[in-house]
Formats: C-alpha cells, sequence, structure tokens
C-alpha cells in the first residue's frame, strides 16, 4: 500500500472574545491538518501541535521522500524522516510536523485492518475516560475573582471531576484565584494549575507554597522547559505534583527529564512529541521511571481522537492497586470553532467522561464542507 499524496490545510477562525494564559492573547484559533492517500483509496488523518504555517512547511518539505513508499512501515518511515532531518530538528516544529505525518499513517493503518488505533497498538484497557476541564483563562474584562470561580463551578455542573486553572499572573492574583476557585468547586472535585512556564524557580516555589492548602492536582509548567535544575528546585520544594512536558519532543528529549527526576507527571503532546509511534515509546518509558502519562490536548477532533487511542491502552498509574487511579483526558473548553466542526461524529463527554472512538483507525471521520470553511486559502 503506497503513498500517493500528502496534503495539508491550515484552518482559521476568529473568536467571539478574545482569552489569555501567561503569556499572550489568543483572539483567533488555528489549525494544521495532514491529510495522507494511498493507491488503495484509504486516507488517514493527522494533526500537528505548533505554529501553523511553520509546521505545514515542514510537512510539505518532508513529502516527497514519502510518496511511493508503504503507508504501513509507520515505524521505519518515523526514523527515515528523523534521520534526514537529525541536524536540523530534533526539536520543535519539525517533530511538530512529524507527529501529524505519523498520527495520519496510523489512522490508515487502523482503517487498513478495520480496527481501531488502540488495538494496533497492544489493545484497549479502558473504553473511556475521565476527562478534565480546561479553561479558566483571564478576560479583557470583568473580575476574574468573580468570572474565575462562575466558570469553574460550571465546569462541576456538567460533571466534570476536574479542572485546570491557568495561573502566572503575579504570584499574590494567582493565590487569590486559586482560592476563589476552590472555593467555588469544593474539596471533592481535582483542581490543578498551570503557568506556561511564566516563572522562574523562586517565584515558582513561592506560589506553591500559598497554593499548598487548597489540595492541587498538580503544579503545570512552573518554570521554562529548557530549566531542567529549576524542575528540580520546585518538585523538591514543594508537596504538590510537578508535570511538564508539553514542550518536550521525543524519548530522548524524556529520557533526560526522566532521568533528572524532574518530574512527577509527563505531558507529551501527541501532535508534537512525535506523533502515536513516539509517544507509545514515551509512555513505556515513563513506566519504566515510575513517572506518571497525562497527555497535553490543545486541538482538534483529530488530536483528540489520536490522544484517546493513546489513552486506551496507557497503564493505570497505580497499577497494582484494586482501585487504580487511571490517566485523564485534556479536554478544552475554551472557544474554538474548528475543534468539534471538522468531525461529522463530534467527540463529547457525558458527565467528564469521554468514550474512546472504536471505529477503524482513529475512529473518526472529518466533514470536508466544513474544513473548506476553515481552510486559509
Amino acid at each position: 500500500m503506497k503513498i500517493t499524496a500528502i496534503r495539508t490545510h491550515i484552518l482559521q477562525a476568529g473568536l467571539s472574545q478574545p482569552f489569555a494564559y501567561s503569556r499572550a492573547w489568543y483572539d483567533t484559533r488555528t489549525a494544521m491538518l495532514v491529510e495522507i492517500e494511498t493507491d488503495d483509496g484509504l486516507t488517514g488523518w493527522g494533526e500537528c501541535y505548533g505554529p501553523a504555517r511553520m509546521t505545514a512547511a515542514v510537512v510539505d518539505s518532508v513529502a516527497p521522500w514519502l510518496i511511493g513508499e508503504d503507508a504501513l512501515r509507520t515505524d521505519v518511515l518515523w526514523q527515515t524522516v528523523y534521520a534526514r532531518l537529525r541536524d536540523h530538528g530534533q526539536k520543535g516544529v519539525v517533530i511538530q510536523g512529524l507527529s501529524g505525518i505519523d498520527i495520519a499513517l496510523w489512522d490508515i493503518k487502523g482503517k487498513r485492518f478495520g480496527v481501531p488505533v488502540h488495538q494496533l497498538l497492544g489493545g484497549a484497557a479502558r473504553k473511556t475516560v475521565q476527562a478534565y476541564a480546561t479553561g479558566l483563562y483571564r478576560r479583557r474584562s470583568a473580575d476574574p475573582l468573580k468570572y474565575l470561580p462562575e466558570e469553574a463551578a460550571g465546569y462541576a455542573t456538567e460533571g466534570f471531576r476536574a479542572v485546570k486553572l491557568k495561573v502566572g499572573f503575579g504570584i499574590e492574583q494567582d493565590a487569590a484565584a486559586t482560592r476563589a476557585v476552590r472555593e467555588a468547586i469544593g474539596p471533592e472535585i481535582a483542581l490543578m494549575v498551570d503557568a506556561n512556564h511564566a516563572y522562574d524557580q523562586v517565584a515558582a516555589i513561592r506560589l506553591g507554597r500559598l497554593i499548598e492548602r487548597y489540595d492541587i492536582g498538580w503544579f503545570e509548567e512552573p518554570v521554562p522547559p529548557e530549566d531542567i535544575a529549576g524542575y528540580r528546585a520546585v518538585k523538591a520544594a514543594l508537596s504538590i505534583p510537578i508535570a511538564g512536558g508539553e514542550c518536550e519532543f521525543t524519548r530522548f528529549g524524556f529520557r533526560d527529564l526522566f532521568v533528572s527526576h524532574a518530574l512527577d507527571i509527563a505531558q507529551p503532546d501527541t501532535c508534537a512529541a512525535g506523533g502515536l509511534s513516539e509517544c507509545k515509546k514515551i509512555a513505556d518509558m515513563s513506566g519504566a521511571f515510575g513517572i506518571r502519562y497525562n497527555p497535553h490536548v490543545w486541538g482538534t477532533g483529530i488530536a483528540i481522537a489520536a490522544s484517546l487511542q493513546l489513552l486506551a491502552v496507557l497503564p493505570s498509574h497505580t497499577p497494582t492497586s484494586l482501585a487504580p487511579l487511571e490517566p485523564m483526558l485534556e479536554f478544552d473548553r475554551t472557544e474554538h470553532p474548528i475543534r468539534q466542526a471538522i468531525l461529522t461524529r463530534p467527540i463529547e463527554h457525558n458527565a467528564g467522561i469521554v468514550g474512546i472512538p472504536d471505529g477503524p483507525g482513529l475512529g473518526i471521520d472529518i466533514d470536508r464542507d466544513a474544513l473548506a470553511r476553515f481552510e486559509v486559502k
């Protein structure tokens, strides 16, 4: 089964109101999708996390190397592309581009054999996953100490058992927001915080000590991803579990994090860290180091579907327990007009629980009318 075409689709949609995390404002949402065709008529879909035009350039540049190759040789093709670009792209947009290609090839592989990707990855350990609501960003107007707890309480009412709050807006302000959200959702709902590497270790430790009393599930990206020593310092100083890795790439990058004992929870993005082929390797390695794995997910329904296929096969965090603690799906609740619109059947939650697609490949179908509506010409 030969690859006959590889196409990129850059999508963009404006938002009704902008929102911010610690380092930037969003007034649009973008996506970059990869479409791969084969000579027997099968089409696979992938997604690249990262700057859309840059990842599209990577995929378009790599595509001629893959035309005519056997689409089922996913590992061989991954290694081929990585080796040819090793001198120039061990991290960043090159690996993000490779991730989208790899996911699309796994989609094809599943369709070729008529099974979901998780069956080819080793078989599903679960049919559903608990999702946590990612939201609680900042708005241009109104008081965050009013709208953040209201938003968090809304997620709890929907049935989510865990929510994640964006921090990194100043230590005192972050501590006040954390307290307000905890009071709004009560003690039974898990609460995580995410600084998007806004702080250095001194500031991160100070914030962590102020919010430890609020039973924080994890402190995500407290310091910049390059600062492994900073991660270790924060981890040593706090009782809060430390999470990170959405800005790390391939098993080689995560090897360094794991050997350094810098994380309690690894968060590779399937659409950035190397695709399904590489993230399965990272997951196996995280288990060997006793580090939990909860993937970062920030994209369209393709990214969600790919992450669900991987989540299906991940072991429990506590595999020998009679009541095992399972990995969770990050379920973005911010405005994203493209996210579910490009799927013929959206991936939704039911009281905070998301079913793992069991159709062939990623288990999704693309609405080409919606694709055309959002595509940047």
